[in-house]
């Protein structure tokens, strides 16, 4: 823990037990946090047999050499699994997020814990917000809300908003997007060769 949270660390586990509308707050917004994950998961297994299905249609297509509809196939494909990573890493890193949230609930550690939290939802519904509108806004509405929370904490206890938040945040994110770019290899076959399909082929996998 750093220094500028021990101080408050006594106050701070007294004050997440004690004061009922905290402890209902960040109950509120795990809550809502958990839906949302759930939501992502659904799109993200619908996804997944949507990719199946073009992918068995590009394959087909290029049994019959049919070149051109292969190549539309692969490049849907393409797309389909662009947005999938978008989709796996935020489930990932909401999945971080519970649990730090979880451990706030238990330990009472509000600054170190939800700073960087609030962060991360925030990063997730900008990155959201072209590929599932509906999620990315309340994620916007849930990112609000946990930053009040730190906020109102810190003015409570003397405890400032920890410096390193932004870094740790990061740091949450790019865990969730190597451990998303993993399992996209192994959940997902490889696309056909398809000349005219293969640069955005390229393209999609590497945002």
């Amino acid at each position: 823990m750093r220094p500028n949270t021990v101080k408050g660390w006594e106050r701070a586990t007294g004050l997440i037990r004690k004061q009922a509308p905290l402890k209902e707050r960040i109950a509120h917004s795990l809550y809502r946090l958990k839906v949302q994950q759930n939501r992502l998961e659904g799109a993200a297994m619908r996804m997944q047999q949507h990719d199946r299905n073009l992918f068995e249609k590009c394959v087909a297509a290029q049994a019959s050499k049919d070149s051109s509809r292969a190549a539309m196939y692969a490049n849907e494909c393409a797309e389909v699994r662009k947005m999938q990573k978008i989709i796996l890493r935020a489930a990932l890193a909401l999945e971080q997020v519970i649990l730090r949230l979880e451990s706030v609930q238990e330990f009472g550690d509000v600054v170190v814990a939800m700073a960087p939290v609030a962060g991360v939802v925030r990063s997730l519904q900008s990155q959201l917000s072209g590929v599932i509108p509906e999620v990315s806004y309340e994620l916007g509405r849930i990112g609000e809300d946990l930053g009040k929370i730190v906020i109102e904490f810190g003015e409570t206890t003397g405890t400032g908003w920890d410096i390193e938040a932004t870094g740790e945040a990061q740091r949450i994110l790019e865990e969730a997007a190597a451990i998303a770019e993993q399992k996209m290899k192994e959940r997902f076959p490889e696309i056909p060769a398809v000349p005219e399909a293969m640069e955005k082929v390229g393209e999609a996998m590497k945002k």
